[in-house]
């Protein structure tokens, strides 16, 4: 079976610090809401919010799945992160190598019974 690239999404989202972007990374692709999650540290956020303006260190992840779970990833990750507008940010494929398409796939579907 071929997988369409644009079946799936990398979703970006950046975190506080490495230890909770790790656990919530574990949780999701436990629960199969995503198949692989990177957890990249050394990322620098500067933003205005509140009217401050913010100068932050963070890690950024970037989550793979499908984008049918995109909704159910973007709750699950909102009701656990711990900023309050956490960045959710999906971003199509445009190509994908299939052996890893089929890989992410499995990594998503429901646990066989």
């Amino acid at each position: 079976m071929t997988h369409s690239p644009a079946d799936f999404v990398v979703v970006f989202v950046t975190m506080p610090d490495a230890d909770t972007a790790a656990r919530l990374g574990r949780t999701v692709v436990e629960e199969r809401l995503a198949a692989c999650v990177n957890v990249i540290p050394g990322l620098r956020s500067i933003y205005e919010y509140g009217g401050k303006l913010c100068d932050d260190a963070e890690v950024l992840c970037l989550f793979k799945t499908r984008r049918a779970l995109y909704p159910a990833l973007r709750d699950r990750l909102t009701g656990l992160h711990p900023y309050e507008v956490p960045e959710l940010i999906a971003v199509p494929l445009a190509e994908g190598n299939e052996p890893y398409l089929a890989w992410l796939a499995a990594g998503t579907a429901p646990p066989a019974r």
